[in-house]
């Protein structure tokens, strides 16, 4: 018996595949049709940004429309609208994204402590100093501000430390990022005679490099992603910066995890306003002036004390133009709305000139 055949005489045993020039031209509208959606996204948030429009983009909306109702075509205008919908919410949902400010350049320590907090498609902007980053927070230019505060090997970070003193800006999280310094270079190392990179991290690797490059001069560079582009030019110079970095530019690891200090972490501040929710495991941070008198600082430790909380931190910093008076920064285990901690607020501003505090957020474990 022979094959059934449908109406027209054609089997029915499947549809007939396209023929090769009409899937070919199928697939070339295809691939054109969404080139020309993500360049329509990104005009259209240029735009956006130039005439400060906000929240949904009523024009664009009623312009897919009427377009979508003039459209003639196999389409249903309705079909055509829901498309054109689709489109204008999806834009209007990136334009949204809050803008994350970060101290940059790309690759650094700062942009892997912000992708690990907020996410590789956030909307993560690289600024040039600490400063900035407070000043774009303050200002509503971004959102949120991603800061470092302190290193376990050298300390505080003194330019933050001046900014929480001069804005009213809070805290509202914090990212524990494991350092991991690596030699990066284009050449072979027995012709290293440079090796550049941002003084923090020279300093964190200074054993290791007097041990292996005692000749090498290091040169201070203005973050370790500036270090790597040098490195990528000069194949006499090695950078000391991330593995993130080396992926980008095309460099050779010499050397992995060249840090002093295997438990080198560097603590970043996240600054906005938007508070986190309370969870299980909190912490505080206060800044305080104290009266310049004998017993001022065991008075405030006092308090902590006699409410059973726990400091993490403290660290005192110099008050510009006043010899041998600090501001206090104090970090310490519990949320500002726990009992505990209200009633050590309310004894404290008793005792100090200036308290503010600078938020409450969970406590965030280290992370590589």
């Amino acid at each position: 018996m022979g094959k059934r055949k449908g109406s027209a005489g054609r089997s029915t045993s499947g549809p007939a595949k396209p023929k090769g020039p009409q899937l070919s031209e199928l697939k070339r509208i295809e691939r054109e049709i969404f080139t020309l959606l993500a360049n329509h996204a990104r005009l259209s948030a240029k735009l956006r940004k130039a005439s400060g429009t906000d929240g949904v983009d009523r024009e664009l909306r009623t312009r897919l429309e009427a377009l979508a109702s003039r459209s003639k075509g196999p389409l249903s205008a309705e079909t055509l609208k829901r498309i054109g919908f689709e489109l204008a919410t999806a834009e209007e949902a990136l334009s949204e994204s809050p803008v994350i400010a970060y101290l940059g350049p790309q690759y650094s320590y700062s942009h892997l402590a912000a992708i690990e907090r907020f996410g590789e498609n956030a909307n993560l902007c690289p600024v040039a100093n600490i400063a900035t980053v407070f000043q774009d927070v303050h200002d509503n230019r971004a959102a949120f501000g991603l800061v470092p505060l302190e290193n376990s090997t050298d300390g505080r970070i003194v330019d933050t430390l001046g900014m929480f003193a001069k804005l009213p800006v809070h805290i509202c999280g914090e990212v524990q990022l494991r350092i991991h310094h690596n030699l990066l270079a284009k050449g072979p190392a027995d012709e290293i005679t440079h090796i550049h990179s941002k003084p923090q991290a020279l300093s964190q690797c200074r054993e290791w490099l007097g041990q292996h490059f005692p000749k090498g001069q290091l040169v201070d560079a203005s973050s370790t992603t500036e270090a790597a582009l040098l490195a990528l030019r000069d194949p006499c110079v090695g950078a000391i910066a991330s593995r993130p970095a080396a992926a980008e530019y095309g460099l050779d690891i010499l050397a992995a995890n060249i840090e002093d200090n295997p438990n080198n972490i560097t603590r970043f501040a996240v600054i906005g306003e938007q508070p986190e929710k309370r969870s299980k495991s909190d912490k505080t941070s206060l800044m305080l002036e104290l009266s310049h008198r004998s017993g001022a600082l065991a008075d405030v430790m006092g308090v902590f004390k006699r409410n059973r909380l726990n400091l993490t931190w403290i660290e005192s910093f110099p008050l510009p133009g006043r010899s041998q008076e600090y501001l206090f920064f104090i970090e310490f285990e519990g949320h500002h709305q726990g009992p505990r901690v209200k009633r050590a607020l309310s004894a404290l501003r008793n005792k100090t000139v200036r308290l503010e505090t600078l938020g409450s957020y969970p406590t965030s474990p280290p992370s590589d």
